[in-house]
């Protein structure tokens, strides 16, 4: 059945004490090809007292994108990775076998007024690579391919 027709509105999901606006899964598309979810973070106006935690939690057989429009989060995991993403960075994740992973507003920002905007996409992994050995990988904004072509500005995130 094709869904080319098909909009689907972000509708509000609470991922612990944040709410973000989830395009996937929806009742009638579950995946869109390998993206399983899509979550737009903000974007939000975060005051002194307000913090983006997300607590520890697993994943197992997927990957995560992470990526900034606005604000920083401090990604911790099992691997031992501890990296504050930035806009215009992006951070990859991959579960596989599973990992346990935080994400947080960086200490320095906990106690101001901050601004968050992001995208976080969940990609299920191939069955044959779903067992495979977790892995993290953080790019920095000039490490992103980016072009002008038309007038328009691109950066290939994934």
């Amino acid at each position: 059945m094709s869904n080319i027709n098909l909009i689907i509105e972000e509708r509000p999901s609470n991922i612990g004490n944040f709410m973000v606006g989830r395009l996937l899964p929806f009742r009638e598309k579950r995946m869109v090809g390998p993206f399983a979810f899509v979550d737009h973070m903000g974007p939000t106006s975060l005051s002194d007292h307000e913090n983006f935690d997300v607590p520890p939690h697993p994943h197992i057989g997927l990957s995560t994108l992470t990526y900034l429009f606005e604000g920083a989060i401090m990604h911790k995991d099992s691997l031992g990775n501890e990296t504050e993403i930035q806009p215009g960075q992006v951070n990859w994740m991959t579960a596989g076998s599973g990992i346990v992973h935080s994400e947080r507003t960086p200490v320095y920002l906990r106690t101001s007024n901050k601004m968050l905007h992001g995208l976080q996409i969940w990609v299920a992994l191939p069955k044959a690579l779903e067992e495979m050995e977790p892995e993290f990988f953080h790019f920095n904004e000039d490490e992103i391919p980016h072009w002008t072509e038309n007038g328009i500005d691109f950066k290939l995130i994934a």
